[in-house]
Parts: C-alpha cells; structure tokens; sequence
C-alpha cells in the first residue's frame, strides 16, 4: 500500500512557540505555519505538519517565538532623516520653530523616498511589517513602498497651506484621488485620507474629505486631541472641542483612525465607541513633547478599538513597537492607578490585531490564521535578558528587544534572515543618511 502523497506548501516554519493573537492570549507550544504563496496555509503543531507538508524550504527557530507581524498604526517616515534634529521641546515651538522650517526646505521626491528607505530597514529589524504613514508626496511613498514589499497605508495629505505637494485646497483634493486612482486594487499599498488636524483643516475641507471616504471607502487618519492647547484654541475659534466639531462634520465613525488623543472626557470616549471610531496610541512621542496621556483603559473597557504606533522618529526618536508597546502597558497602568490595565497579551494585541483592524486591514493581516497574509515575525527568546522563560508573552512585552527578531516575512516573501535584510544594503542606507546629516545641518532657519 503506498503512502498518502504530502500537500506542497512553499514555506513551513517551524516555532518554539508560536503566538497568533487570536484567539487572545494563546500560546502553542511546538507548533508550525505553513505558507503557499503569500498566504498562511495552516496552522498546527511540528509533527503534523512534517507529517502532512512536503515544503520547498524549512525554517526551524526551536528557540523563537513566531508571531503576527507588528502593526505601526502612525508614522511620518520620511522624518527618520530628521531624527535627533530638535529635541526636548514642547509640540508647537518644535514644529513651528524647527520641523515645518526645515520641512519648507526639504520636502521632496528624494526626501520622501530615502527616509521612507531608512525606515522601512529599521521597522523591518524590529519586527514591523505594516504601517500607517502620513505625510507629503503619497505618490513616491507608495512606489518605495511597493519597492521594497512593504505593506503601508499611505495616508493622502489634506492641509490648509501650501506645501512641495500641492499649492491650493483644490490641488490637494485633485492629487489625492490621482494617487488613490493609481493605487486601486494594489496587494501590498492601500489609501487613507490624512487631514492633518482639526487645527490645520477647514471645515469645508473636512466635508469634502467625509464626502469621497465614504464614496472611496476608505480611512480618515487625523491627529485629533493631541494637547490641551489644541483643545483650548479648538473652543476659541470654534465654539467646540475637536472631537465634536468632527463629529458635527459627520467624521467620527467607523472609519476614523484618530491618533494621539490625550485629551478624552467620558463622554468622548463613548462617541468613539458608538461611532466605532479607532484609536492610535503613540505614548513616546506624547512623554516626549508633553502633550498628555491616553486613557487607553478606560477606552479598551468601552470597546473602541486600541492601536499602537511610535509617531515619527523625529519625535520619539524611533521605530521600535516593541519598545512603543512595553511603554503603552506600563504607562497604562499609571494612568489607570491599575496594574491589571492593558496587561501583556491586550498590549500585544493592540500591537498587531488592534492596528490592523484600525487600518482596515484586519482581513488580511494582524493575527496568525488560514488564509490571513503570511506577514510574520521569529522573536529569539534564547538570549539571557529573556531567560527563565516562564510566559512567553509577558516575556515579549516586558523584556524582549527589537535586537531580537531574527526573520521577517511579508505576503511569504522573507524580509530579514537571521538579523539580515533581505534585498536592502544596510551600509548603503547608513552612507545616505549621513550624507542627508550634512545638507540638513547646512540649512540655516529664521
């Protein structure tokens, strides 16, 4: 009697434990994905699946643990060439004093595309495999993006001045849906409008952007309550906080992704909850320039939906989830007077699943399950800093290093092998990025 031919998987990676997210808070111990394609083919533990996969190429990581990739739900990637630039300032005097000066001076294709370069190596050293991005020239992100097969929402700039991207309200608007035309039905590249706050967008602007989301169907990503200032000036001017002004603009719904918001009353945080509007927590870059803090508890226990993401790295001064994500659990639990607040496998969650399902994309990615995108991630927990081993995720949240990932795939593709990227040349970045140090220290501001 002969034996039952094994199924052909193109990858099968086998884990030391293996952490999918969902269902919350699981741990398999000894388990494998396999990978046809871009896509996870199953999930089950080692001896089966050698059993059932005969698999073009093996990967075993018997001391790793393989998890869903991370999901940075805000960035401003091209500022990874402004990192360490102007730092120890509150939000306002750093933007208008140093970050918009210079920005007038540097955006540009080539800005755009060689930070966007930079920042797609460190996240992939880190662990990241998707990301949120909002800033100028959405065109060029998309294509270095797509270049380098990463996945990203490429937020569509929405302002009240003139920028390198567009010079009037209607060139904006018209330039947008250029860009999201060009990009329609791409696997790894999807769209977002990115007003970039309640202080920076008219009311008219807001309408129209409400208007084509719906028509487009997609996201609205805004910075929204990112500082009391904002608050005070936002009642000033408009008789209402941000929130509600947005909510009067038909804005607060399920496909706003608001980031920041430090500054909730109750109330506020039942909207969002009501609406289904998501939220992205960048706690490093709030500590950094003061601006206040999340409530992420008290939003978690309404419902709303929780993502993390680290902001730029002109702010924070990194890409690093796993950094971002231990900061967003400790500083959690102060705000909430509460050491059970966001405790290990909620902050991991929110690292992953919650930004995938604030970008929309939690069909896809954000969890280890049949027919997700095969975007994962080996995290070495043999080094002494993670030893005793007694629970993996804690372990992964509370003492892991981004210095640990060892092998990161997108849509099947590997990223990083054994802490080496994959089709990017590190020295050549590192060469760029200081030759971007010596044009940027030569430009002189008011």
């Amino acid at each position: 009697m002969t034996e039952p031919a094994l199924e052909p998987c193109d990858l099968l990676i086998e884990a030391g434990w293996v952490v999918p997210v969902e269902p919350h808070g699981v741990v398999l111990e000894d388990y494998a994905v396999a990978v046809r394609g871009d896509a996870i083919l199953a999930l089950l533990p080692r001896a089966e699946a050698r059993a059932r996969f005969a698999a073009a190429q093996v990967v075993s990581r018997p001391q790793s643990a393989l998890l869903p990739g991370l999901v940075n739900a805000h960035v401003h990637n091209p500022m990874t060439l402004l990192r360490g630039v102007a730092d120890d300032l509150p939000l306002m005097q750093w933007l208008q004093g140093h970050i918009w000066p210079l920005e007038a001076q540097l955006i540009a294709p080539d800005f755009v595309a060689d930070g966007i370069a930079l920042a797609i190596a460190e996240m992939l050293r880190g662990g990241t495999t998707c990301c949120n991005e909002n800033y100028f020239f959405p065109d060029v992100q998309a294509a270095t993006y797509r270049r380098y097969g990463f996945r990203a929402r490429i937020g569509l700039p929405i302002i009240d001045f003139p920028s390198a991207w567009a010079r009037s309200d209607d060139e904006y608007f018209d330039r947008a849906t250029e860009v999201h035309d060009q990009w329609r039905g791409d696997a790894l590249v999807a769209m977002a409008f990115a007003p970039h706050a309640p202080y920076t967008v008219s009311d008219a602007s807001f309408e129209r952007i409400r208007m084509l989301s719906d028509q487009l169907d997609i996201p609205v990503h805004c910075h929204v309550h990112e500082t009391a200032h904002e608050i005070d000036e936002s009642l000033r001017q408009h008789g209402q906080r941000p929130l509600a002004r947005l909510e009067r603009l038909g804005l607060v719904n399920d496909r706003l992704i608001a980031v920041h918001m430090t500054q909730l009353t109750d109330a506020e945080i039942a909207l969002c909850a009501q609406r289904g509007a998501s939220v992205v927590h960048c706690p490093e870059s709030n500590l950094k320039l003061a601006s206040g803090f999340c409530r992420v508890a008290d939003l978690q226990r309404a419902g709303v939906v929780v993502a993390i993401g680290t902001d730029g790295a002109a702010s924070n001064n990194d890409l690093d989830m796993f950094g971002e994500t231990r900061t967003a659990a400790l500083l959690a639990k102060a705000v909430a007077g509460d050491a059970s607040a966001l405790d290990a496998a909620s902050a991991l969650r929110a690292a992953t699943l919650g930004g995938a399902r604030a970008l929309g994309l939690d069909h896809l990615v954000g969890s280890i399950e049949p027919g997700k995108q095969a975007d994962l991630v080996c995290v070495d927990l043999a080094p002494l800093e993670t030893q005793p081993l007694h629970h993996v995720i804690s372990q992964l949240v509370y003492a892991t290093a981004r210095q640990q990932v060892g092998d990161v795939w997108i849509a099947g593709r590997p990223k990083l092998r054994e802490r080496t990227l994959v089709d990017m040349d590190a020295a050549a970045l590192v060469a760029n990025a200081r030759q971007w140090r010596e044009r940027i220290a030569a430009i002189r501001i008011s």
